[in-house]
């Protein structure tokens, strides 16, 4: 018989969440009664998927702010499984590590790859992605959420389907049409979108993971291109884990 794994030393880890590995993570955690766990979310969709263990919704107030949290409910382990373009956050959260010495762990799963067959460009924002658009296609679906529209708002040529949550808010392009919607989402369904809307061009960020990520497999069977936006960069010298596993080996270690 294997031995079971050691059991978590006593603490209070807050996870910055948002992400499915965030969620995953609390759930991982969720058993062990030597872990609280307080999951934080930015409140930007309305009704979130909560995780099990403490929840709280909103900001911190800046650097500050998530310092003076840390140390006023004694939390012990701090994760970043924030989104790969929330990079304001995991600045905040590499800062205020440095303030309390509290441990700082990123969970960020890796990126996406171009496989044979892809038409990838790569962009470093939606600024320039916006620009490069009406070069590539005229009908676009556009996935790199609702909080960026305006980027693209002066392109009175193209026509978007977007794919939210929530519905958008203006300023937004004027030919749109909005899909409510909560991933993941299988080929088969990406594969029917792309058809039925004649979609001609596919944008994205470089968010990984598998819940979107049948998209670029349906854009690559339809042979059109996609805009890819890269993902900004991160703080120096915080250590990172690419599973949900290795956060739990690493809270496991009393790192």
């Amino acid at each position: 018989m294997s031995a079971e794994p050691a059991p978590l030393p006593a603490h209070h880890v807050l996870i910055l969440g948002g992400t499915t590995e965030a969620r995953r993570l609390a759930e991982a955690l969720a058993p062990d009664p030597s872990c609280h766990v307080t999951t934080s979310l930015a409140g930007r969709v309305a009704s979130p998927v909560l995780p099990p263990g403490d929840t709280r919704i909103g900001g911190f107030g800046g650097v500050a702010g998530l310092a003076a949290w840390i140390v006023a409910h004694d939390v012990t382990r701090v994760v970043d499984a924030t989104h790969p373009f929330a990079e304001r956050m995991s600045f905040h959260a590499a800062e205020a590590q440095a303030l309390t010495g509290v441990p700082l762990v990123a969970l960020r799963r890796p990126g996406w790859t171009p496989e044979p067959g892809d038409d990838w460009t790569f962009v470093d924002c939606l600024e320039v992605a916006a620009d490069r658009l009406p070069g590539l296609g005229s009908r676009a679906f556009l996935t790199t959420g609702r909080m960026g529209l305006h980027t693209f708002a002066h392109l009175t040529d193209t026509w978007f389907l977007v794919r939210s949550v929530d519905p958008p808010q203006a300023p937004v392009p004027p030919h749109l049409e909005v899909l409510l919607a909560r991933g993941p989402f299988t080929l088969d369904d990406e594969r029917e979108l792309i058809a039925r809307h004649r979609v001609d061009v596919l944008v994205t960020k470089d968010s990984g993971g598998s819940a979107t990520a049948p998209k670029l497999a349906a854009a690559r069977e339809a042979g059109i291109p996609v805009l890819v936006v890269r993902r900004p960069a991160v703080p120096e010298g915080v250590p990172e884990t690419d599973s949900v596993a290795a956060a739990v080996d690493w809270l496991r270690q009393g790192a």
